[in-house]
């Protein structure tokens, strides 16, 4: 990738914090100055917030590039940090989970104390089950108190979790089960999405079933199934076993034991792999460090009075970490929700937010995308008063759905954390500080303390302000991931290779810096374009495109042109009220005008298709790949992790 993007991001507007909020933040400008005078000694405070079973007296060991250790003569365990320790502090009557059904009426609170007993309960189970200190097991589960329990449970225990999207097919199951040769599958009858049941324990039993004498069949003993939904399912009396058959009749006299803080706490594929799968390894200390301190200080957590809620399925990293492990470790009371923004009706997000009095939110850009689509009249519905922060995670958010979501959403004074971080890196990396940092729409901006980033030309040398390049992490960092499942070699190529003269981390991501100095992401390297020679980022055209008043949401891919190299294509949903006044022809001849004079005649696109929905899957990311196969012509690849699978037939209707 070339050190210049030709065409860069231009944002003047400024939002400094309230004041009011600044007073009582948990971040302060200090956090910074620590921070810089002793990284290690700052990491080392943020650790002891934890209870140690052994207090650590080494911070990092990093004698062995790129395979880190931090905190590792410690001992800790990490469901004790996230529930005993409550309890015993007084707080077990503090509600930990807020449950949401997607069927209307269907709730649940949980306290501190009901989900310790219950993780209690099932980590005896799991024990007579036979599971060991560093067995795998699987949880294929949907959006219910269960899931969070079984998490806990592996972790309490000293067992691996490896959480796999509840949207997978049996065959993406079948090859993470086999890849981590889980002992345990912890699953569901079914779930509720939109409206419907989507089955889960029948496509457990796809992925077990015998194939040639080989895979998952041979480590999996046992499946342990909640029922939520009641539909039929297949059962073999050898091996499947009801939740509410043995956990409840466990016993719920179980003590934590300590495990070293470089003990595995989870494997997480990453989304979108072909092939083997990647499995991610994180450890123990140094990830509930980073992420109770992130939680803390990134959405300013106060357990006492917040209601927090991040939307996020547990099948990604951002549910393991500001769902279950950093609310939890903090204390913090959250909401937990089933199901879809709009079921049973479109409203659903903003009803759950007035009916808990829910303080801080914490979303995807496409989701905020889409009610912008759906426009302002329908939270104008509902009492959003209590949001007092907002936060957006998963990909770039473009600055005019930034500012819909402060108007609309934050009322016009919640801040905005623009948050940048990946399931390699296990917790936020960058972000504005709230109630310290004066934010700008649609920048992520500045490192949290005690993270080092930059961004570098394809020699790892600072681009300076102004420029941009490609983003690498200079220094390790407490939550960053220890390998790739069982292929150390795969995790030193894949992230350590490409810099491995200077000892950076490459994300994989473009950035620029712009002439403050602040961070902008230009998304994955492999999003830019090379159209004429010109490096075009995908980011910038979408957000030029959203920038038009007719347009809810667009999604920018590279095809391949004789001409060009490649050719600019795009895919926009346009806002219900232009529908009905203009035609798509002419919408599209517009904005491919609208481009050319926002960014310049370079990027203009060679074609805008008019769509009604984009491909996504169900954390809210757009498979640009798919659509990246339409604009070429190609058959379309793997549709399994789409929220609607459906979806790409009809734009490829359209687009034909």
């Amino acid at each position: 990738m070339s050190s210049q993007i030709d065409h860069l991001l231009n944002e003047t507007r400024r939002f400094s914090p309230p004041e009011e909020f600044a007073a009582q933040a948990n971040a302060t400008a200090e956090l910074y100055d620590q921070a810089r005078a002793d990284r290690e000694g700052f990491w080392a405070e943020q650790a002891r917030a934890l209870h140690w079973h052994t207090p650590f007296t080494q911070v990092l060991d990093w004698s062995n590039p790129p395979f880190a250790q931090w905190f590792a003569d410690g001992e800790l365990n990490v469901a004790y940090n996230c529930l005993d320790r409550h309890v015993e502090a007084g707080n077990g009557d503090r509600v930990a989970l807020l449950w949401e059904g997607e069927p209307d009426g269907d709730s649940r609170a949980v306290t501190y104390a009901e989900l310790t007993e219950e993780v209690k309960r099932l980590a005896n189970v799991l024990l007579g089950l036979g599971v060991e200190p560093g067995d795998r097991i699987a949880i294929y589960m949907p959006m219910i108190p269960e899931a969070i329990a079984a998490m806990l449970a592996s972790a309490r225990i000293g067992a691996i979790h490896s959480v796999i999207f509840g949207g997978f097919s049996a065959d993406s199951l079948r090859s993470r089960i086999d890849d981590a040769g889980a002992k345990i599958v912890i699953t569901a009858d079914g779930g509720y999405r939109k409206g419907r049941v989507s089955p889960l324990k029948p496509a457990v039993d796809m992925a077990l079933a015998d194939r040639n004498g080989s895979g998952p069949q041979e480590s999996v003993e046992h499946v342990l199934v909640v029922k939520r939904t009641g539909n039929e399912v297949p059962w073999r009396e050898d091996r499947d076993l009801w939740w509410h058959d043995v956990v409840p009749q466990a016993s719920a006299d179980h003590e934590a034991q300590p495990f070293p803080a470089e003990n595995p706490l989870f494997i997480l594929y990453t989304s979108g792999t072909t092939g083997k799968p990647k499995g991610i390894l994180h450890t123990s200390g140094g990830y509930l460090t980073q992420a109770a301190f992130t939680n803390r200080v990134a959405h300013d957590i106060h357990p006492e009075t917040d209601v927090f809620w991040c939307t996020a399925d547990i099948g990604w990293v951002t549910g393991h970490t500001y769902v279950t492990y950093g609310p939890l470790a903090n204390g913090a009371t959250q909401v937990l929700y089933e199901g879809t923004p709009d079921t049973p009706h479109p409203g659903r997000w903003w009803e759950i937010i007035e009916k808990y009095g829910v303080t801080i939110l914490y979303t995807a850009p496409t989701a905020i995308r889409s009610f912008m689509k759906l426009g302002r009249a329908i939270p104008k519905q509902f009492d959003l008063s209590s949001l007092r922060l907002l936060g957006s995670v998963g990909e770039p958010i473009n600055p005019e759905a930034w500012m819909w979501y402060r108007k609309i959403i934050g009322g016009k004074t919640a801040p905005i954390i623009d948050t940048w971080w990946q399931t390699e890196t296990g917790a936020m990396m960058v972000s504005a500080l709230p109630g310290v940092t004066e934010t700008k729409p649609g920048s992520a901006q500045v490192p949290l303390p005690g993270i080092s980033v930059d961004v570098v030309d394809d020699d790892g040398v600072h681009v300076g302000n102004g420029n941009g390049g490609l983003l690498v992490i200079k220094e390790p960092w407490p939550s960053m991931l220890r390998g790739i499942w069982g292929d150390p070699e795969r995790f030193k190529e894949t992230y350590w290779e490409k810099f491995e003269k200077q000892g950076f981390y490459f994300a994989g991501d473009g950035a620029r810096l712009d002439d403050d100095g602040d961070v902008w992401f230009l998304g994955r390297v492999d999003d830019v374009m090379n159209v004429s020679g010109h490096r075009l980022s995908t980011t910038e055209i979408e957000s030029a495109l959203v920038g038009n008043d007719a347009v809810a949401e667009a999604a920018v891919v590279g095809a391949s042109d004789e001409t060009t190299g490649q050719a600019v294509v795009a895919f926009v949903i346009i806002k219900e009220s232009y529908l009905h006044e203009h035609s798509p022809e002419g919408l599209a001849g517009t904005l491919r005008a609208w481009v050319g004079e926002m960014i310049g005649p370079i990027a203009r696109p060679r074609d805008v298709y008019i769509v009604g929905e984009l491909p996504k899957t169900r954390s809210g990311k757009i498979m640009r790949r798919l659509l990246r196969d339409v604009a070429e012509g190609r058959e379309v690849g793997d549709t399994t992790t789409l929220a609607d699978t459906a979806v790409m037939s009809v734009i490829s209707a359209q687009v034909k």
